[in-house]
């Protein structure tokens, strides 16, 4: 599965650029789970690796970048995107639509936003049911959307589902669609965000299962050790590729 070497800047600066010129774009945050999501599902892994920007959420992305050789690799945290994200629709007059959520997250999100980001526009929102909508309702959720012209939806609907979502509405939604993940209910304080130590150590996953248990466990205790495993196998043979390739450069030199 793709992952992007990027920024906060490089992010938003991109995501700023294409809702300004109003492309229907859409935007992934991965974290371990993403990555054995696609591993599992080759639909999934299509999803990712066709997306316009996949960010690094969680620092074992990072790390996993920088042991590849991306130098200069840093984490993209969906709480902290989009925040930036909203600081810089502000600022630019973009408009923004929220897409996910419980019912009463989102009007709770709605008046956060206006408290700390006066200049910010929402001009949508949308609570979906957790069944999925017919063709009907979805054809009626595209055209409440691009009728409010926004340039980005965040869209709060956990994985696998937002970056399922986003795939099948780009050319569709007429904006750039960036998958926020638990944002809504981190920025609402439904649910706390684990201390920025153990985020930057990489446990924020230990934090989380503490927290919700019963919703995660199956989740991280299944995936992480899958992931650690399946990694540090890539990463052996791309050392040893890399060891053979320079002792064949140094053959044909001598």
């Amino acid at each position: 599965m793709r992952v992007d070497r990027t920024s906060y800047a490089d992010a938003v600066d991109r995501i700023a650029r294409w809702a300004t010129a109003h492309e229907s774009r859409y935007v992934c945050v991965a974290s371990v789970n993403n990555v054995m999501e696609a591993h599992d599902r080759p639909s999934f892994m299509r999803v990712m690796n066709e997306a316009d920007l996949v960010t690094p959420d969680g620092m074992p992305l990072v790390w996993g970048l920088r042991s590849l050789g991306a130098r200069g690799a840093t984490r993209v945290y969906g709480p902290n995107l989009t925040l930036k994200i909203l600081e810089r629709a502000a600022a630019d007059r973009i408009p923004i639509a929220l897409y996910g959520g419980a019912p009463d997250v989102v009007e709770e999100l709605e008046r956060w936003v206006s408290d700390h980001y006066p200049a910010a526009s929402i001009v949508y929102s949308f609570s979906p049911p957790f069944r999925p909508l017919t063709e009907d309702e979805d054809a009626e959720v595209v055209r409440s959307i691009d009728q409010v012209d926004p340039g980005i939806v965040l869209v709060g609907l956990g994985c696998p589902k937002q970056e399922e979502w986003m795939a099948q509405h780009r050319g569709r939604v007429r904006a750039v669609m960036v998958g926020v993940g638990a944002a809504f209910d981190f920025l609402t304080n439904r649910k706390r965000q684990a201390p920025r130590w153990l985020r930057a150590a990489g446990l924020e996953w230990m934090f989380r299962l503490a927290t919700e248990p019963r919703r995660l466990w199956r989740r991280y205790l299944r995936q992480n050790p899958r992931f650690v495993v399946l990694f540090g196998t890539q990463l052996l043979r791309w050392k040893f590729a890399d060891a053979y390739m320079t002792r064949r450069s140094a053959r044909k030199e001598s």
